[in-house]
């Protein structure tokens, strides 16, 4: 959710099941022994600090450590790295320093695509891998869910050192760095193509794992002058992965990155990178910052003759209406975005987000016009359903309109049940945003039906969330706000007393996710 990564997408494992970290202080294994030499985890442990150093991690390096990467390195690893490099042929060596261009793991595929050449064909790279495994690099398991069973690789900040520092003295870490940026490239294409596709958890997890190195890609400085070179294929990469800036609670991250790659850039911005630009300025909380971008955007998809980028932008302006609290505006917006949308759009929001945002829009002003559009969203969806898949960030604030729908009834325990259902999509989606609008909403459904304590307990963990995700300028959707707003005057004289002050701060101790089990 923006600070942290959603469950099963943080850890990286090691094949037989030992976290990375606690990998680095066990004893070696004998089945990853070198040929004739030690195993990559035992040169790695020869710089382990003596027992009776407490937290030495903590602590900051030793005399004999430096920091390579944020880690602490110390000479004996080093030395040790330098006597495996050592006993390798010219081919072990020659990809030991190109793989040290890797920010994180990769597989076969990377390797081939990035390291391959003349020297290293691509028919023997995999061999030359196989040989170097036990040399320089650790197999992990961090594959997710339905991808396919292929090897991956991590290679350790002693080793990569070793690498780099001869990747440069050889000449080619120019080269290297530009071959890195286009397969960065590609694999944010990939992800935004799961994206559009309907396989959403499998974008995210794949942007996720990958973002050590589409990070480094992202940043154009790395390149060798002239840097406003690379600019375009940081830009387009940024520009990709919006899904993951703007739906999973990434927005101030892609933000920064997005900004520093513009400003480097040589031309004129497309209209895609400068509605993402508008886009972020408003998730974070700044919509006046958006209303100037959105002008340039327009007038380059005009320029550019992108057709698509109009409907993007008309999704957008409908966004920063609601935002705002300008109902009527939002939902014609909404409506032209409809008219503007591709019945597969390949990049952006989708119809059915158009239609949840024109529901949401509607459901308090003017519920029988909601209801219609959740029920077209529903006939819109199923006629496409098997290509397209489902789009996830679309049902769950469609899931908060019915949620609001329901309340307006009467019928609070069907409200209950979409706003929690909405609640538990924008956790899995990793979307701040979202999981705090749908709590607020179910904490307000909650005190209608007499439950305050789970009121309490909700608006306590949002309190945390947004504490801890935004700023203290963020200020959140009017749609929100009016929920909020609902609650805390129902519960402002109450809080004071101890039992729902308890539960308050009990609320915020649990966090949104254990209470979106419960509630």
């Amino acid at each position: 959710m923006g600070a942290e990564d959603p469950p099963g997408t943080t850890d990286r494992r090691l094949r037989d099941g030992a976290p990375a970290d606690e990998w680095l202080q066990d004893g070696p294994s004998a089945d990853r022994q070198l040929w004739d030499g030690p195993s990559a985890d035992e040169w790695l442990r020869e710089g382990t600090a003596p027992a009776d150093r407490s937290a030495p991690w903590a602590a900051g390096p030793a005399p004999d450590e430096r920091l390579l990467w944020g880690e602490p390195v110390s000479g004996d690893q080093l030395a040790a790295a330098e006597r495996a490099y050592d006993r390798c042929g010219p081919s072990e060596r020659l990809l030991w320093e190109r793989l040290s261009v890797f920010e994180g793991t990769f597989g076969p595929d990377a390797v081939r695509e990035v390291c391959a050449s003349w020297a290293l064909p691509p028919t023997a790279v995999l061999g030359v891998l196989d040989r170097l495994l036990p040399l320089a690099l650790l197999r992990v398991d961090d594959l997710f869910a339905g991808e396919d069973d292929v090897p991956r690789y991590w290679m350790p900040h002693p080793a990569r050192a070793v690498g780099a520092r001869r990747l440069t003295g050889r000449g080619d870490r120019p080269d290297l760095v530009l071959r890195h940026r286009r397969w960065c490239v590609k694999l944010a294409r990939t992800a935004a193509d799961r994206w559009q596709s309907g396989r959403q958890l499998d974008a995210r997890d794949l942007a996720l794992r990958e973002l050590p190195d589409l990070a480094a890609a992202m940043d154009p400085t790395t390149a060798s002058p002239p840097r406003g070179d690379e600019a375009d294929a940081a830009v387009e990469i940024a520009v990709s992965l919006w899904f993951l800036w703007v739906v999973c609670g990434r927005a101030a991250e892609g933000r920064t990155r997005l900004r520093h790659a513009l400003a480097l850039l040589g031309g004129e911005p497309s209209a895609r990178a400068l509605w993402l630009a508008a886009f972020l300025e408003l998730e974070s909380g700044r919509p006046e910052e958006a209303d100037p971008l959105l002008v340039r955007a327009w007038a380059a998809a005009v320029r550019d003759g992108d057709g698509g980028a109009l409907g993007l932008l008309a999704h957008l302006r409908g966004s920063t209406a609601l935002y705002q609290g300008r109902t009527r505006a939002a939902a014609d917006e909404y409506r032209e975005a409809l008219a503007l949308t591709e019945e597969y759009p390949e990049f952006g929001p989708t119809r059915h987000a158009c239609w949840a945002g024109l529901a949401l829009a509607l459901c308090r002003t003017d519920p029988e016009a909601a209801q219609e559009a959740l029920d077209l969203a529903d006939l819109d969806r199923e006629s496409r359903w098997g290509r397209a898949g489902r789009d996830m960030n679309a049902e769950a604030w469609s899931a908060m309109a019915r949620a609001e729908l329901a309340a307006w009834d009467g019928d609070a325990e069907r409200a209950a049940e979409h706003a929690r259902w909405a609640l538990r999509e924008h956790l899995r989606l990793g979307s701040a945003a979202g999981a705090a609008g749908a709590a607020e909403l179910l904490a307000q459904i909650r005190l209608s039906a007499g439950r305050r304590d789970e009121a309490a307990h909700l608006l306590g963990a949002v309190d945390l969330l947004r504490t801890s995700v935004f700023d203290s300028s963020y200020r959140p959707a009017e749609f929100c706000v009016v929920t909020r707003d609902r609650s805390e005057r129902a519960l402002r004289t109450l809080l004071d007393g101890p039992e729902l002050r308890y539960a308050y701060e009990e609320g915020a101790r649990r966090g949104l996710f254990a209470l979106a089990g419960e509630t």
